[in-house]
């Protein structure tokens, strides 16, 4: 079933639609205008700057403030990508280049696996992902799998929140990866722009956008598609739709509305995985030749921005949207397998919708007392709720994309949320301390399960409260060098598949409860002038009580400890050695290292002495740009990654060898800023590696491979 459909035939996805169109076009008139005298907002302004400014070197973090969020004390990322080298197939590892404590898992379809410090990486699970401050995974709670990402041309800048993320964005360990999407260009009333490019595996990719300012009203709009046979023999295909837009309206001078809806279709084959000796000799070998794969997604958000004075500043935002997920997948195989055997002549297809809606209202004070230099008060109120349906069926041959129902399930989840934090000044330290209150109700029930013949349909509904707090320090021995410190609380929430299990023999263990984590880091960051950036820390986290099966049963089994040192540095080398005019004449060299060391180890349950998944000891990356002007600039980049292993049972099938591999980019601008021509070659040592391995196989990443394309802007 594909968006369209599904947004003209349904009535409840109609009613959310149209809703939404609704409510942006009538914000102006259904919010009556609040007469107060003008207040300037020279400090917005120049907040906006600093970010962009900052936001291009690797060990960059966010401001101390900014909107209703408060950062200090807290290690952060501002990761630019507007005004940078394109980004082209929405290459993750291109785009957290310079970013340390982060593992790509990649593979070979559109799909995206982010890891943090050793949490299982597999759809950014146990991270928050966001858009624009609001979640985009399929359900934050019961389904917490980040199936979409927005595509990187649509993106200004990504923010990653390491420790203390739970306090502004959620209760997931793994921190929180938000993409802020571009806001309309102010400078004219229109700006065309077009973006194309090809490349090997049959690639091609196009961006068009429309963009500019009006008087009050800003408006972007976009469409972008790209497709690929990839590189396996048979059945790597993929296509991607992703279109949309935003309106942004000044209601007065202390007032904005936000208006925003965008539609993603993705569907690609899945080529399965690999055995080793298969691996060695054809990476590009196929072993699932029906595999089959679609996500659509349609979402919308109103949100308002209102300066009440000069200290105090409210957000709101409404959002809602339908997200479904499809799978075609012929039965019979295992490990790196064809499917044989009777079953090999049927197939799995499954079914997920899901229907989400919910608001995010916070508030930043500015206020004196307690005998300090000024404080900022921070607080929110976060609702969302979830309907979601699964359906599972059988189909009778081996690429069927119909059958016999098994399975059918109704879900549902709210979540209520309440955070506060407050930045306390006292000269050069900040000390901010927060708490947030989670309230999650969860229910789950069966209506068919052709498995249960003889045990009752799972029927159950769910509570849990928990209270997460942090703390933040920082220190300023000057403008350009500070110290920090921070303890923040998280915790994994119950699952749909911990509430109630789907096969026949599963259960659910008595005391089963969410996994709680905590972690503490230290750190130094600064800065010389404009040429060097850099940001080390050290941190400690641990992760009780996380959740897996033993025999049939599901359960509590392992507690783990993460510890490890993270480094981060961008040097601008002829700023530094012969100052900025230099710099300007003759171009300048960008040097950034990213690297990550962990230990990682399971310290309590069934796992103990094992390391947890995906936690290799160390994670480099680093590079090297050449920047003429702004007129032409050559890149090369490298990942180091240390062997490490696909499960927490660090199984011999599942050990993922260490790799290293190259990527070169290059832009020329031929006329003025309206023209550039870009190009580039990933994997240019032809590295044969691997990044991901599943209970399919392994999953092979591609060797070297090339693209080029024009960028064109007018107005």
């Amino acid at each position: 079933m594909s968006i369209r459909r599904f947004l003209f035939n349904d009535p409840k996805c109609s009613a959310i639609f149209y809703a939404l169109v609704f409510l942006s076009s009538a914000a102006h008139a259904a919010v009556p205008s609040v007469q107060r005298a003008p207040t300037p907002l020279n400090e917005v302004v120049v907040t906006g700057e600093r970010e962009h400014k900052e936001a291009s070197s690797a060990a960059s973090p966010l401001p101390d403030t900014q909107g209703t969020r408060v950062y200090a004390g807290k290690k952060t990322s501002a990761i630019a990508l507007s005004g940078e080298m394109p980004v082209v197939n929405n290459n993750q590892r291109q785009i957290y280049g310079k970013t340390p404590g982060l593992l790509i898992s990649e593979e070979s379809t559109p799909l995206v696996s982010i890891g943090y410090r050793g949490l299982n990486p597999d759809r950014a699970q146990y991270m928050q992902v966001m858009k624009d401050g609001l979640p985009i995974v399929a359900d934050p709670f019961g389904y917490p799998e980040a199936y979409y990402v927005p595509p990187a041309e649509v993106v200004d800048r990504v923010e990653f929140v390491r420790g203390g993320s739970a306090l502004m964005y959620g209760p997931q360990p793994g921190g929180a990866v938000n993409y802020v999407t571009r806001r309309p260009v102010q400078a004219t009333a229109l700006r065309v722009e077009s973006s194309n490019t090809f490349g090997s595996h049959d690639l091609f990719s196009t961006f068009e956008a429309l963009s500019g300012t009006s008087g009050s009203v800003g408006y972007d709009a976009f469409f972008h598609h790209r497709q690929s046979q990839g590189f396996r023999e048979f059945n790597s295909q993929y296509d991607v739709n992703y279109g949309g837009g935003k309106i942004m309206l000044d209601q007065d001078e202390t007032s904005t509305w936000t208006a925003a809806i965008d539609v993603y279709e993705e569907t690609h084959g899945e080529p399965g995985g690999l055995l080793r000796a298969d691996f060695d000799d054809n990476i590009s070998k196929t072993t699932r030749l029906m595999d089959h794969f679609e996500l659509n997604r349609l979402g919308a958000s109103l949100a308002w921005e209102k300066h009440i004075s000069d200290k105090t500043l409210l957000e709101w935002k409404g959002f809602g949207g339908v997200y479904e997920r499809f799978s075609w997948r012929q039965r019979g195989g295992g490990f790196g397998t064809l499917p044989t055997g009777p079953a090999a002549s049927t197939n799995d297809i499954q079914e997920q919708e899901f229907f989400t809606g919910g608001m995010d209202t916070r508030i930043r004070h500015d206020w004196e007392g307690l005998d300090s230099d000024g404080n900022t008060l921070t607080s929110g109120i976060f609702y969302y709720h979830s309907t979601s349906t699964r359906v599972e069926k059988r189909g009778q041959t081996g690429d069927a994309l119909d059958g016999d129902l098994r399975k059918d399930s109704d879900r549902s989840v709210n979540n209520a949320a309440f955070f506060i934090e407050n930045l306390f000044r006292y000269g050069a330290f900040s000390i901010t301390p927060g708490v947030r209150l989670e309230n999650i109700w969860q229910g789950i029930r069966e209506n068919r399960n052709a498995d249960k013949t003889t045990v009752p349909l799972g029927d159950e509904d769910d509570y849990s409260f928990v209270a997460l707090a942090g703390i933040g320090a920082e220190y300023e021995f000057s403008e350009a060098l500070e110290l920090y410190a921070n303890y923040s609380e998280s915790y994994r929430p119950k699952v749909y598949a911990d509430a109630v299990p789907l096969g026949i023999n599963q259960t659910i263990g008595a005391n089963l409860e969410e996994g709680n984590a905590w972690q503490a880091e230290t750190g130094l960051r600064g800065q010389a002038g404009d040429a060097l950036t850099w940001d080390v820390s050290v941190f400690h986290m641990a992760f009780d009580g996380q959740t897996g099966t033993v025999g049939s049963n599901i359960q509590n089994v392992g507690d783990a400890e993460y510890n490890g040192v993270e480094l981060a540095a961008d040097l601008k080398v002829m700023r530094w050695l012969a100052g900025d005019g230099e710099a300007e004449r003759s171009g300048d060299v960008d040097l950034f290292a990213a690297l990550t060391f962990l230990d990682a180890e399971f310290v309590g349950g069934p796992n103990t002495g094992k390391s947890p998944q995906y936690a290799p000891d160390h994670n480099l990356r680093a590079g090297i740009v050449y920047d003429f002007r702004k007129k032409a600039r050559l890149g090369l980049s490298a990942t180091f990654l240390d062997d490490h292993f696909g499960d927490d049972s660090n199984l011999t099938q599942r050990i993922l060898p260490s790799y290293k591999v190259w990527d070169l980019e290059g832009e020329i601008k031929v006329w003025e800023d309206k023209v550039s021509i870009f190009g580039g070659i990933n994997n240019l040592f032809n590295e044969r590696y691997f990044a991901r391995v599943t209970s399919g196989g392994i999953d092979p990443a591609d060797g070297r491979n090339y693209y080029g394309g024009v960028r064109v802007l007018w107005g």
